[in-house]
Formats: structure tokens, sequence, C-alpha cells
């Protein structure tokens, strides 16, 4: 599981035509119909509204716990987050978020977007097949192919697992991922190349049937003083995987599976379908919160 660096000073020019706000207009309508976590404004409110208990007026101490709970609950994580235009998103509908990925370069970035934005966020340098949290959260996401980077089954279930244990009672993971068909038939052993002002890219893709695996070779030319280019590599590696090789992954993990999605259409996913939403939730029978750990 490859980390961008150099890449990643390029990143956001090549992917500036990406939907980030419509993805989250719908994962945020996912999360309000099959999940838990509020954003902000709506948790304020439901805590305005709520009625005085029969013993009377709440104590601090039970005040303090309730709002302890309610910002796990409401918490999101963000498995995979780049350089975290997908946080900014989330963050300027209310949610409370934290982006966890393993890559500083990607991160000094999010981090000055944070910085520029205001938003809350916080980010973490992780691993997301061995990322630990002090706290349960409410929802996981996973977007922009983030889980293909696991080119192992066994690595997608071990990022489940950790998924279920740090879940809040009752929460959710979205994550979507591009699929066989899209590397196989799609995308696999053709070159993109894109020319911009001040940089360009030629992506030659290689795609092995035997292990499902997409080789993408990176070729950056970045321009710099003096009319001058810097010329860098990168290869990455990504698995395409079928929409019942991740089910099953799902089950073996433990979690609960709710629903499949066509990320493109938003009807049921077919054959014909490239990248798809998973959703799942924590398994009823291992709600153990993990808190502090």
């Amino acid at each position: 599981m490859d980390s961008y660096s150099d890449f990643a000073l390029v990143y956001d020019t090549f992917m500036d035509e990406t939907p980030y706000s419509e993805w989250a207009d719908y994962i945020s309508e996912l999360i309000n119909t099959y999940g838990i976590s509020k954003p902000k404004k709506d948790a304020v409110n439901k805590v305005k509204e709520k009625e005085p208990s029969c013993e009377g007026e709440a104590s601090e101490d039970e005040v303090s716990e309730e709002e302890m709970l309610s910002q796990e609950r409401n918490l999101i994580v963000e498995l995979g987050c780049g350089t975290g235009s997908f946080a900014e998103e989330m963050a300027s509908r209310g949610y409370d978020i934290m982006g966890i990925d393993n890559s500083q370069q990607m991160l000094q970035i999010a981090i000055n977007k944070k910085d520029k934005s205001g938003h809350d966020i916080m980010y973490l340098e992780q691993d997301m097949r061995e990322f630990e949290l002090f706290c349960t959260a409410g929802t996981f996401l996973s977007v922009c192919d983030s889980v293909n980077y696991l080119t192992e089954n066994a690595d997608v279930v071990k990022m489940l697992k950790l998924v279920n244990n740090y879940l809040y009672p009752g929460g959710i993971i979205i994550f979507d991922f591009n699929t066989l068909h899209k590397y196989r038939d799609v995308i696999g052993d053709t070159t993109i190349a894109e020319d911009r002002e001040d940089c360009a890219f030629i992506w030659d893709n290689w795609f092995d049937s035997e292990s499902s695996i997409n080789e993408y070779d990176l070729t950056i030319f970045v321009h710099e003083e003096d009319n001058r280019y810097r010329k860098f590599n990168e290869t990455h590696f990504q698995k395409g995987y079928t929409l019942e090789e991740m089910l099953s992954i799902v089950k073996e993990s433990g979690m609960e599976f709710v629903k499949a999605i066509d990320a493109d259409t938003h009807n049921d996913p077919d054959e014909e379908s490239e990248r798809i939403y998973i959703i799942a939730r924590k398994n009823s029978e291992n709600n153990v919160k993990v808190i502090g750990e």
C-alpha cells in the first residue's frame, strides 16, 4: 500500500473536477437514512429539545456524560482522507470529522486547507489497517477508491474489524471501491495523459488478470523557475474487487451488511458498475465500546 509522496504536490490539480460536493451531499443523505451521526446544528437542537428526566434537572456529571456520548455518536472518521478535500466538504455541512491517512505529504496539504478554512478537523498519520483511536465514532467513511489500495482481501477484513471495534453502537461505515470491471475493461492497459499550465502527467496502466491488481506508473512534470520542469515517477497498485468478493469480505469481518449502491447512478449495482458504495453496520452482537485503548 504505497503512500503518495511527490504526487501529493499536484494531486489536487489533477483532481479538480472530482465532484466532492456532490459526493458529500449524497453521503450526508445516506448517513441521515442509515446512520446515527448528526451535524452539529442538529445535535444542538436535539439537546435543546430534550425533556427533563423524571428526577428533575440533570446533574453536571450526567450532562457531561451525555455530551461525551453525543460527541462520539456524531463523530465521523474518514479513512484515506488524502489532501482533505472531502473532509472539508463534510465539515462545511456541520459534521465533526477526523481524517486518517498514511501519507505525510498529503496530510500536510490537508492541514493547510484546514488552517485556511478554519474548520476544526483533526488529522492523524496512520495506516487504515492499523489505526488507533481514543474513542468510538458514529460513522466511518472512505471514498475515492482508498480501499482499492488494500490489495489483499485479508487487509480489507482487518480494516473492517478495526472499524467494527471502534464504531459506536448502531454506527455505520460507508466506503466505495472501484470494481474489477473498471480496472479490467475500462482503464486497464491504457495510457492517460493530461497537460496543465504548471504540470503534466502520463499515467500508464497495467492490469494483471490473475491477481486483479492494476499497476499504474505515474510520470509527473512540474513547472519550476526559469521555464524548467522537474520530473518524478511514482508507482501505485490497486486491486479491483467484485461485489460478491466485497460482500464476502464484509461478512468475514463480522460487520452487518446494509446496502450496496452504484456510486454513479445511485441504483442497485450491476455488471457495468465501475464504483460501488458499501454500507455496513456495527455488529449488534459485538457492541463493546473501546475507549482509551
